[in-house]
Formats: C-alpha cells, sequence, structure tokens
C-alpha cells in the first residue's frame, strides 16, 4: 500500500444554492465515502455543476459539508483535488507544463527558478498519470487529452482528500476517455480517496462509477448503487430511455 492513503468521506447535508430569487439547490443531501466513484447524472441545468462549486467554496450555500476519517474524527482543512470541464486559457501563452506544477507549491514566480526536488516530483505524477513527455511542452501545444491528464495530476497535487471531476472527458477522443477513466479508476483503487464525478454519459456511469445520484429539480431525488439508479423508472424517463 502506498504511503500516503487518504481515508476521507464526505458528508452533505440540507445544502441549498440561491442566486437572487432562483433556488438552484434545495435540500441537497449526499455522501461519497472513501474509495467510492459517486457519479452525479441528471438533466441540464439540475445543479450538479452548481454543487461542486458549493464543494469547492466558490458559490455561498446554506447546510452543511462535513469531511471524516475512517475512525469519524472530523477533517477541519480538506484538501480538495479538481478537474474542470475545460481550461479556459490563451492559448498563446508560452506558459509551460512545467511552470504549471512548480508556480503550485512555490511563492517564487514560475520563470525566475525551478527547484530539482520540485521538477522531479511534478514528472513522477506525470508519469503516474500518462502524461511521460508533457512535463516542457507548452500548455497551448497540448491535445485536448493531453491537457486532461496534466489537470488530473495537477489536481493530484497535492493528494487531495476529495477529488472532484466535472465532464472531465468533453474535450477528449474516444481512446482518451477510457484511459483516462482508468487511470481515476486506478489512483482510486490505489489512494481510496472519494471520487465525485459529474457526468452525462450514462455509459461511463455504469462502468467506472460505484454509487450514483441522480439531482432533480435541484434536490438528490435518488442516491443508490449505479445499476439500482440507472434502471429506476424516474431515471429512465429523465433521459428518455424508454
Amino acid at each position: 500500500m502506498p504511503e500516503h492513503v487518504c481515508h476521507c468521506s464526505v458528508k452533505i447535508e440540507e445544502l441549498s444554492v440561491r442566486k437572487g430569487s432562483t433556488e438552484i439547490l434545495n435540500q441537497v443531501n449526499l455522501t461519497a465515502n472513501h474509495g467510492e466513484i459517486l457519479a452525479l447524472i441528471g438533466r441540464n441545468g439540475a445543479g450538479k455543476t452548481t454543487l461542486l462549486k458549493a464543494i469547492l467554496g466558490q458559490t455561498p450555500y446554506t447546510g452543511r459539508i462535513t469531511y471524516f476519517n475512517c475512525q469519524g474524527k472530523e477533517i477541519t482543512r480538506p484538501r480538495i483535488g479538481y478537474v474542470p470541464q475545460f481550461l479556459a486559457f490563451d492559448r498563446s501563452t508560452p506558459v509551460t507544463v512545467e511552470d504549471l506544477f512548480c508556480a503550485n507549491r512555490s511563492r517564487i514566480p514560475a520563470w525566475m527558478s525551478h527547484g530539482k526536488k520540485r521538477q522531479k516530483e511534478a514528472e513522477s505524477l506525470l508519469e503516474k498519470v500518462g502524461g511521460t513527455g508533457l512535463f516542457r511542452k507548452k500548455l497551448g501545444a497540448l491535445s485536448g487529452g493531453e491537457l486532461q491528464r496534466v489537470l488530473l495530476a495537477f489536481a493530484l497535487d497535492p493528494l487531495p482528500d476529495l477529488l472532484l471531476l466535472d465532464e472531465p472527458v468533453s474535450a477528449v477522443d474516444r481512446k482518451g476517455v477510457g484511459v483516462f477513466y482508468d487511470l481515476v479508476t486506478s489512483l482510486r483503487s490505489e489512494y481510496h480517496m472519494p471520487v465525485i464525478l459529474v457526468s452525462h454519459d450514462l455509459g461511463h456511469v455504469k462502468k467506472y462509477a460505484s454509487k450514483a445520484a441522480f439531482l432533480q429539480d435541484g434536490t438528490v431525488a435518488m442516491q443508490n448503487a449505479v445499476d439500482k439508479v440507472l434502471n429506476n423508472p424516474q431515471v429512465r424517463e429523465a433521459f428518455g430511455l424508454d
């Protein structure tokens, strides 16, 4: 077993989000235990991305989000890794993958110095997610699949207590999709971190997730094992499966 293994679970209770007079999320209750891949599914506008933003602290909410270890002791400052649907940036920027990683844990401007130890750690992490050879490439030169591998490695630096994935393969070709999810599955198995995945592809959910939560009208209508959720008549009607 690796030296750094996550044993964190997250419990979301009565979480609500309002924007003006509009209620985006209403009384969401959700649990993701260590070692689980929990898929958030629902139609567009159900509130899936808003829920991730609330977990990240990027949008105000009411309710409670608690992190705790295997002994039930609360983790007060959890580390959260995040892979967005896409990363908006100027592709003409001269910033390299090396710059990105070395600036992440340093107060020194990336263009001034890259410590050898930090370089080695970053290269090792990239190799773990299949990003060998990407370290010195410019961000703007990366393909969709390469960029998502870099973002996954970045989300694991340092190792998070919780990993959030928001439609992470939307810009990846078919072959790259399988590679990406196989990486996530192996990392989850190795480090036992909980993973919350937003996905519109029910095939990926069925193949890679261990549990699913169906969001409808801003709340969790159902949370259970993947097969039970996907075979629920309410879910099948929402996705036009009947």
